[in-house]
């Protein structure tokens, strides 16, 4: 008996058992970015003591080539080891286009809504209004950004919510599919000595995109929304984004942070603010709790080869 929530086309080769599958994919994730994140260092575009991009360029080299090689290797596992299609990963359904750009919209909005209310609550305080708009130079790298981050985006969500959840959903159950992919995702979002907000802001943002992509029945929209979040965080204001100070002025207003940590989120930026953690675990179980026919009706029906298909219509 398999369960899936995305297609319920029958994979031909080897899925890796659901407590194995997040190591699987640390694995593929860690020995195939491993050598690109050396490389962009040996070539200078990385400061080997920070871990900073160097200029708006570097960043964006960062967030291409080593998600590429991410990529590539989770693909190759899934075509040749486990032998199934896109379409079983989430790359699936109609209005493509339109569901990622609702996706992008709201992710948008709602870091808007996670720095607005860090700014009311006494975290920031504003300065220059619309500053990047005195600086052709920095609109283009900041609309360069939005690709970037786009395609860094959409292959995390393809490797955790489109084949890692898929993957230990079809050995085991949903509940498993969930766990496996925000423990991978947070494993590999830790750095030593980082506070255990820190943590739980990785876990609940992998609750909330899993969510995401189980109520939707395939990865477009939270592809969209992960890709609005990570580029008007970086952008928006002025502040880093996971960390990372992209060295450009802000798009909407450049805020100073002026509060304490835990609700500015200190050098991480708005992204470990304890409003933003609070923020997802809202939209988590607003995801989860939603009535079935007003969102989307989930069921289980019979599909081919034997296989019980957990699915949303869309």
């Amino acid at each position: 008996m398999t369960h899936t929530i995305f297609s319920p086309e029958p994979h031909r080769g080897w899925l890796p058992w659901a407590l194995l599958s997040p190591v699987v994919c640390i694995l593929l994730v860690a020995f195939s970015s491993l050598p690109v994140d050396f490389g962009l260092e040996w070539i200078g575009v990385m400061d080997p003591n920070s871990r900073q991009p160097l200029s708006a360029s570097a960043f964006c080299l960062n967030l291409l080539l080593p998600f590429a090689a991410m990529g590539a290797a989770v693909w190759a596992w899934a075509r040749f080891v486990e032998r199934r299609s896109l379409a079983t990963m989430g790359l699936i359904g109609a209005q493509r286009l339109r569901k990622y750009m609702a996706g992008l919209a709201i992710g948008v909005g709602m870091m808007a809504l996670v720095v607005m209310s860090i700014w009311l609550a006494g975290g920031y305080v504003s300065n220059d209004i619309l500053p990047a708009f005195s600086s052709p130079e920095s609109l283009f790298w900041i609309a360069i950004l939005l690709v970037c981050f786009a395609f860094q985006s959409g292959v995390e969500e393809f490797i955790f919510r489109g084949w890692l959840l898929s993957t230990a959903t079809r050995r085991w159950n949903l509940t498993a599919g969930f766990i496996a992919s925000s423990v991978a995702f947070t494993f590999l979002h830790f750095s030593p000595h980082q506070p255990v907000r820190l943590i739980i802001l990785a876990f609940t943002f992998g609750l909330f995109a899993c969510a995401w992509a189980w109520r939707s029945g395939s990865i477009w929209g939270v592809m969209g929304w992960h890709a609005g979040w990570n580029w008007f965080t970086g952008v928006g204001f002025g502040v880093p984004i996971t960390g990372f100070d992209l060295k450009l002025p802000a798009l909407v207003v450049q805020l100073t942070p002026t509060g304490p940590d835990m609700l500015t989120g200190g050098s991480v930026g708005p992204e470990g603010s304890v409003l933003t953690i609070g923020l997802l675990a809202a939209a988590t179980l607003l995801l989860l709790i939603w009535p079935r026919g007003s969102l989307a009706s989930t069921q289980a029906t019979p599909a081919t080869g034997g296989e019980t298909t957990t699915r949303e219509a869309t």
